[in-house]
C-alpha cells in the first residue's frame, strides 16, 4: 500500500461512527454508537498525519503506538493493527469506549490542533479489537510454562485485571479476591451499558478464567477473609480496591428518602440490566421513572447517572454543577451526548440544602455561583451569588460528587500500611510496591478517583515488578 493512503486530513474530514439517534437511543442501554465499517475505518485512520513525535501517544496514559496501528488500519493489515494496539494495552475494546480521548490522545492530535478536526483514534481503537474478537484473533491464555509463584490480587477492577492477565500469560498462579458477585468493578457495576455493553467486559473476564485465574467473588476482605491470610498463602499481594466511598455532603435534609448516591444508583441499574433481582430498583428507592430528577456534580459519574435516569423513564432531568462548561470535569462529548437526550445543565449553581415533605425530599434548595479568581492551579474558583438561592423541585436526588478510599489500614488490620493524609495508599511510582513487603497497590487507591486507562497502566507496571522480583529471588536462590 503506497503512502498516499495516508496524510488525508486535508481531503477527507473528521467523521465518527453514526451515532443513534436520541429519541431511539434513550429508551435503551444499547451503545449508541454503530460499528465503523472497514473501510470507513481505513478511511479514518489515514487522516492521521504519521507525526515525527506523536503527541496522541505522548498523553495516553499507556503510551499506546497510535500512529503505526492506525497506519495498519489505514493499509487493511487490522491483525497486525491489533497486534500492536494489544502489545501496549490489555484493553483496547474498554478503552477505545469509556477513555476521555476528547482529554487525552484526541484532544492532543496535532491537525486537531490545526483545525482540521482530531482523528477518531478511540473509534478505530475499538473497532480494530471488535474486528479482532469476531475474526478470532484474539488468543487464550496459554503459559509456555507453569511457575511456582503465587499472587493474590484484591480488587477485580481493570487494574487488578491487567496485572492478572500480565502475570497469568508468564504462568504465574494468580488469585483474583472481589467483594462483588461479578468480576470488573466499576466497568460492570459503575459504567452504564450505553457506554461499555457488559458483554465487552464479560468475555475477557471469561478469557482470564479460561487461562487459569483464580476467581473469588464475594469475598470482602477483611470480613470473608483476612488480609493477613491472603499475604500468607500468596509470594505477593496486589492491592487494587479502588474507591467505593462516596463524599458526603452535610446540608439541612440531606438524609431525606430520595437522596441517594451515584454507586448505589448505578449498580441498581446495572444489576437491572444483568436479570438480577433488585429490591430497591423495584420499589422506586433508586428507579427514576416518572420522576423529577437532579443529579449534583460534574464529572463522568454524573454523566453516567442523568443519561441512565433518562433511560428509565424520568419526567425530567437536570444536572447542577458549581463552575461552567469549560471547566467541569467530565467528557465534553458525554455532556454532548446528555443534551440531545434532552438533559438539562444548570451551570454555576450549587447545592445549600434540601426541602422535604413526609421525610422525602422536594427540592434542592440551590445557590448560584459565579467564578472568582484563579486558584493556585489557575483554576476560578466558584463563588456564591448572594441573594440568588432558588428551590429545583425533585423526586429523586443523585449524590455524583466523587469517590473517596475506605478505611484500609483499618479494613485490612496492617497499621504497617501507609497511607497518605487523603486515604490513598502510598506506593512507589514505578514499581507500585507499598510499606509492606511483597505488597503492591495500583489504580485509584493509590491515585484517587482517576481513569480506566490509568488503572490498566498501573496493572501492567506492577506485573513487570513482580516478576522482576521473582526473577531476583531465584538469582538469589542459585548462588
Amino acid at each position: 500500500m503506497s503512502k498516499q493512503r495516508m496524510l488525508q486530513f486535508v481531503s477527507v474530514e473528521k467523521e465518527m461512527p453514526e451515532k443513534r439517534p436520541p429519541d431511539l437511543r434513550a429508551h435503551d442501554f444499547h451503545e449508541i454508537y454503530a460499528e465503523y465499517a472497514r473501510e470507513k475505518a481505513a478511511e479514518q485512520a489515514g487522516r492521521c498525519s504519521q507525526c515525527g513525535v506523536p503527541y496522541c501517544q505522548t498523553h495516553c496514559p499507556l503510551h499506546n503506538n497510535i500512529p503505526d496501528w492506525l497506519r495498519l488500519t489505514a493499509e487493511g493489515r487490522l491483525e497486525e493493527a491489533y497486534e500492536l494496539s494489544q502489545a501496549t494495552n490489555t484493553f483496547p475494546e474498554i478503552c477505545g469506549r469509556i477513555c476521555p480521548q476528547d482529554r487525552l490522545c484526541e484532544g492532543n492530535c496535532v491537525i486537531e490542533q490545526s483545525g482540521h478536526g482530531t482523528v477518531t483514534i478511540g473509534a478505530v481503537e475499538k473497532y480494530i479489537t471488535d474486528t479482532a474478537w469476531d475474526e478470532g484473533w484474539v488468543k487464550p491464555i496459554r503459559p509456555a510454562q507453569e511457575r511456582a509463584e503465587s499472587v493474590g490480587i484484591i480488587g477485580a477492577g481493570p487494574g487488578g485485571l491487567a496485572a492478572a492477565d500480565m502475570l497469568r500469560r508468564q504462568g504465574v498462579q494468580v488469585t483474583v479476591y472481589d467483594r462483588y458477585d461479578r468480576a470488573g468493578g466499576l466497568m460492570v457495576y459503575g459504567i452504564p451499558g450505553f457506554k461499555l455493553e457488559k458483554e465487552v467486559v464479560t468475555r475477557r473476564n471469561d478469557q482470564l478464567a479460561d487461562g487459569g485465574v483464580t476467581f473469588v467473588l464475594n469475598c470482602d476482605v477483611g470480613t470473608d477473609v483476612t488480609f493477613a491470610e491472603i499475604r500468607e498463602k500468596h509470594d505477593a499481594v496486589l492491592i487494587a480496591t479502588g474507591v467505593y466511598k462516596s463524599r458526603a455532603l452535610q446540608m439541612p435534609n440531606v438524609d431525606s428518602a430520595g437522596i441517594v448516591r451515584a454507586i448505589d444508583y448505578l449498580t441498581a441499574s446495572n444489576r437491572v440490566g444483568f436479570g438480577d433481582s433488585v429490591p430497591e430498583f423495584d420499589s422506586g428507592e433508586l428507579n427514576a421513572a416518572g420522576k423529577r430528577v437532579v443529579v449534583i456534580g460534574g464529572g463522568d459519574t454524573a454523566m453516567d447517572c442523568v443519561r441512565t435516569a433518562v433511560r428509565q423513564g424520568a419526567t425530567s432531568v437536570k444536572c447542577l454543577y458549581r463552575r461552567d462548561r469549560a471547566n467541569m470535569p467530565g467528557s465534553q462529548r458525554e455532556v454532548a451526548n446528555a443534551e440531545e437526550e434532552g438533559v438539562q445543565f444548570e451551570w454555576l449553581t450549587a447545592p445549600k440544602g434540601f426541602t422535604e415533605e413526609g421525610g422525602a425530599v422536594s427540592g434542592v434548595l440551590v445557590q448560584r455561583m459565579r467564578l472568582g479568581a484563579p486558584d493556585a492551579t489557575g483554576r476560578q474558583a466558584p463563588e456564591v451569588i448572594e441573594g440568588g438561592d432558588y428551590v429545583e423541585e425533585a423526586d429523586l436526588v443523585i449524590k455524583a460528587l466523587g469517590f473517596e478510599p475506605e478505611e484500609m489500614v483499618t479494613m485490612f488490620d496492617q497499621p504497617e500500611l501507609e497511607v497518605t493524609r487523603w486515604g490513598t495508599i502510598k506506593a512507589d511510582f514505578r514499581t507500585h510496591a507499598t510499606s509492606l513487603p511483597g505488597v503492591y497497590a495500583v489504580g485509584d487507591i493509590v491515585r484517587g478517583a482517576s481513569l480506566v486507562v490509568w488503572a490498566i497502566r498501573d496493572g501492567r507496571e506492577a506485573a513487570e515488578a513482580m516478576l522482576a522480583s521473582f526473577a531476583e529471588r531465584q538469582t538469589i536462590a542459585a548462588e
